[in-house]
């Protein structure tokens, strides 16, 4: 099968999207399929506003031009971008089917950097996701979320973990292994959505680790002295922070999954979090700790047997995750891909 997958977030981003798009192309491309990514570094971008490290392409007609060219079986829309709205125009003129996905609480992201009311935002979101063949959402929280919004056509699209890279046995990041304890980690992008303050204002004994960067880590950094920041780390080396780390701490609000929590479980360290969307789903069944009281969340996380909270990680698999994205998506017409 020939899939067309158009995204506006993709490396050098660093985030759960991209992370889910990559992961779901690999086992995609595994299983024989061919895909092609349509992503901002192949037209002229310009930065994000608020967000500079988030480029927005400046080229829809070329868009189009690059979904006939490849003539593609299916086309999923995974964000809510410009190149996507280029891509739901092209297949609306066209009579085209194509899925979309609902990968972060756009609205509340929004909110939190303008001041603008999320009911405002969910107008936008109704209106780009209503002419979808299926809306994908990866737990049953985000499902809720987007029925009681009126978007019905909701299908299920998990989230995995690399096993091979994401276990229990492996070294230690030596610089966290050092640390006085308990080590407590975050790790995400470092932005104001992903409330990162609420982690490290807690009166918890340990260390604070923050790994990933972003637009708020110099001002986080400097009202937080006493917590560690080690940057963007990746593959072996993230997962040798989560093995060094007793507990991760997942302060986010408005997260659809959190991908972090999963990979931190399959290594055996158990999460703290709010009990809200994203930490209900994943930590359901065990693997963490939730409390609307994020110190005692903490405190009941370190409390947790590694090898079973690695036992609940294991449960989840990008190979399963990609027959979900498989199943839903929307057949074209082969006779209608006229550019």
């Amino acid at each position: 099968m020939r899939i067309a997958i158009v995204t506006d977030a993709w490396a050098p981003q660093v985030n759960g999207v991209v992370r889910t798009l990559t992961a779901t192309r690999a086992a995609l491309v595994a299983m024989g399929h061919e895909v092609m990514v349509v992503s901002p570094d192949l037209f002229r971008s310009v930065p994000c506003p608020t967000y500079p490290e988030i480029r927005l392409a400046l080229a829809p007609r070329g868009v189009g031009q690059r979904l006939a060219a490849f003539a593609p079986d299916a086309i999923h829309l995974s964000t809510e971008g410009p190149l996507c709205l280029a891509a739901r125009h092209w297949c609306l003129t066209r009579g085209l089917p194509f899925t979309t996905a609902y990968h972060t609480q756009f609205p509340d992201y929004v909110a939190a950097r303008t001041g603008l009311r999320p009911e405002w935002v969910w107008s936008y979101i109704r209106w780009f996701h209503r002419p979808a063949a299926a809306v994908l959402a990866a737990t049953p929280s985000v499902e809720a979320t987007l029925r009681a919004h009126g978007i019905a056509q909701v299908r299920r699209w998990g989230r995995g973990v690399d096993r091979a890279l994401f276990r229990t046995t492996g070294p230690r990041d030596a610089a966290m292994a050092a640390l006085p304890g308990p080590v407590l980690l975050h790790v995400g992008r470092v932005a104001v959505e992903k409330n990162i303050a609420a982690f490290l204002s807690l009166d918890v004994s340990g260390t604070k680790v923050v790994v990933g960067d972003g637009p708020a880590r110099a001002a986080l950094a400097a009202r937080f002295p006493g917590a560690l920041f080690l940057g963007q780390r990746g593959g072996e080396a993230l997962a040798a922070c989560y093995r060094a780390a007793d507990a991760l701490v997942f302060p986010s609000l408005t997260d659809t999954f959190g991908l972090v929590m999963a990979e931190a479980m399959a290594c055996g360290t158990p999460v703290a979090a709010f009990p809200v969307a994203g930490p209900l789903d994943v930590l359901a069944g065990g693997g963490g700790a939730m409390n609307a009281d994020l110190a005692r969340a903490v405190s009941a996380a370190l409390a947790l047997d590694r090898a079973a909270v690695a036992r609940r990680g294991a449960r989840f698999d990008w190979t399963a995750a990609a027959c979900q994205f498989l199943a839903a998506l929307a057949p074209l017409p082969p006779d209608r891909l006229a550019a």
